[in-house]
């Protein structure tokens, strides 16, 4: 029996590309609304703005990359805009798929740092505006540093969503070997053509980097945690 040609390597890196540029496309909008739905003052309709941004969370990945799909597409007034005006294509493209992710990483990233930032001491900030500080500055030196632990959780966990995104990618960019095929892709393409080595290792992969990343945040939490008790 011939020996198995070797792995193709090239969906890991792609993988890496998309979960970057998602997690990238995602943080400032997902730290805005976390902030607002966290230390914002309380408004009539904030239970539906929450129940919007955690509806991708629930959702079938298929459904909300479909409605990615008829977003972005050509004969809506988005896809149009994106396509003629500004140049940028996005189906069936990796950047197509870090868009996805991005979209199915948010609800996640949102919703682990809200929790983070309504931990902060209202108090403390009051007393800052009384005090005359302007809000970037109570944001610089108040907020981020009472809630980045829960933030740098929030990060990795919107990583590691979108490192580990299938249904709405394959919707929205396919599953183009070299071009858009990300591991999760490449995992499911392995398997229904009976390549057992490559599924083994691309599942050996997923699973070593998501423990890794886990696991190196873990380790870090508890070391600025034990350096704060020693002081």
């Amino acid at each position: 029996m011939p020996p198995e040609p070797p792995t193709d390597l090239s969906p890991l890196w792609l993988s890496l590309q998309v979960a970057l540029l998602a997690t990238t496309l995602m943080l400032p909008f997902g730290l805005l609304a976390a902030w607002w739905l966290g230390l914002g003052r309380g408004f009539r309709g904030k239970s539906l703005i929450e129940t919007l941004f955690t509806l991708p969370l629930v959702l079938p990945p298929t459904v909300v990359g479909y409605g990615l799909l008829l977003l972005l597409g050509h004969g809506t007034a988005v896809g149009r805009w994106l396509n003629d005006s500004v140049g940028l294509r996005l189906l069936f493209t990796w950047q197509g798929a870090a868009a996805a992710a991005a979209v199915m990483a948010f609800p996640l990233f949102v919703r682990t740092a809200t929790a983070a930032f309504a931990s902060v001491d209202r108090e403390l900030l009051e007393a800052g505006r009384t005090l005359g500080a302007s809000e970037f500055a109570l944001w610089q030196r108040v907020t981020i540093p009472l809630a980045y632990r829960g933030l740098l959780a929030a990060l990795a966990l919107g990583f590691a969503r979108a490192l580990g995104e299938f249904g709405a990618t394959l919707m929205v960019a396919g599953s183009i070997p070299g071009r858009t095929q990300t591991l999760p892709l490449a995992l499911y393409s392995s398997v229904q053509a009976g390549h057992n080595h490559d599924s083994r290792t691309y599942t050996l992969l997923l699973s070593a980097m998501a423990f890794l990343l886990l696991g190196t945040l873990g380790t870090w939490q508890g070391r600025i945690a034990r350096g704060r008790g020693e002081r």
